[in-house]
């Protein structure tokens, strides 16, 4: 008698198929490589028809896996769906809520854990500091608070405010005027080629008409720190320097420099009670802390 693959088997086959290497599904999986070889072999048995050739450095779908590739995809789509919509069935707040934002944002929102924690006591946060953009459609994360809203279906977005950005530097350091003069004669902390697209490195570039930082990192962290140190200056967000008595502002707010922060879920999960209750944990933060965010 005929079964139909299980689906368990055939997301080991989707994995390997999208990671290409019996090490790294087995990595993406959680489970052993022999695992994935064995499930692999046995839906190959199941079916009838080899579903990868094995080449030197990798597994490529044949033909027929191809033809199963875009079923398996349905399934999986299916299969995330029903994992998001019977979360959903739940009435109780508590539980886990993963939050994901950028590193800076990610360490505001740890410094005010024990105000969000306050009336959510029976929620578990992870919070994850990433540029990337985690997949909700995937539970990869519930929440994102990113600065763009991404073009993908079923993400629902609430825009928290606007984050302003200025110069600071180790009070040792700091000048007495920002004039375009004075700021080209000091040096800079900056980001690296890759993150140019960070707020404020195109304006501090036109500043230094167009000579790169002496010293360059990949983490608003990084620069932090280094400014702290009296490492040179550094454009930051007004919530990390304000607040950090080792720094100290160099003039005003720059206008031209801001970060929209939006609140990012998947509608599938909008009403679950425990992420419900984060997102308005987060938003009320948002509203309370709005003047340090826009460097008030």
């Amino acid at each position: 008698m005929y079964m139909a693959p299980s689906w368990d088997d055939l997301r080991i086959f989707l994995t390997l198929a999208r990671e290409g290497t019996l090490t790294t599904a087995a990595k993406a999986l959680g489970v052993s490589h022999p695992t994935v070889a064995r499930r692999v072999q046995a839906l190959e048995q199941q079916i009838g028809a080899r579903l990868f050739e094995r080449l030197p450095d990798r597994f490529v779908p044949t033909g027929a896996g191809e033809e199963l590739l875009g079923d398996a995809e349905v399934m999986e789509r299916a299969a995330l769906s029903i994992d998001r919509r019977s979360a959903g069935l739940s009435d109780t707040v508590s539980g886990v809520v993963r939050l994901s934002a950028g590193e800076a944002m990610a360490a505001f929102l740890a410094r005010h854990l024990p105000e969000l924690r306050r009336k959510l006591n029976q929620i578990e946060f992870e919070l994850t500091a990433s540029h990337t953009l985690a997949n909700l459609s995937r539970r990869e994360a519930d929440l994102l608070i990113r600065e763009q809203v991404p073009d993908l279906a079923g993400i629902v977005a609430r825009k928290l405010g606007r984050v302003a950005y200025a110069i600071y530097a180790h009070p040792d350091l700091a000048i007495a005027r920002a004039t375009p003069a004075a700021l080209k004669a000091v040096p800079w902390i900056g980001f690296d080629d890759d993150h140019v697209y960070m707020p404020g490195q195109r304006w501090l570039q036109q500043k230094l008409d167009g000579a790169r930082p002496a010293i360059r990192g990949n983490d608003w962290l990084v620069l932090h720190e280094a400014a702290r140190a009296g490492a040179g200056f550094a454009i930051l967000p007004c919530y990390l320097g304000d607040p950090d008595p080792g720094l100290r502002r160099v003039g005003t707010v720059i206008p031209e420099v801001f970060a929209d922060q939006w609140l990012l879920v998947h509608r599938d999960l909008r009403a679950l009670p425990r992420v419900r209750a984060v997102m308005d944990a987060v938003i009320d933060l948002f509203h309370r802390q709005r003047a340090l965010l826009e460097g008030r």
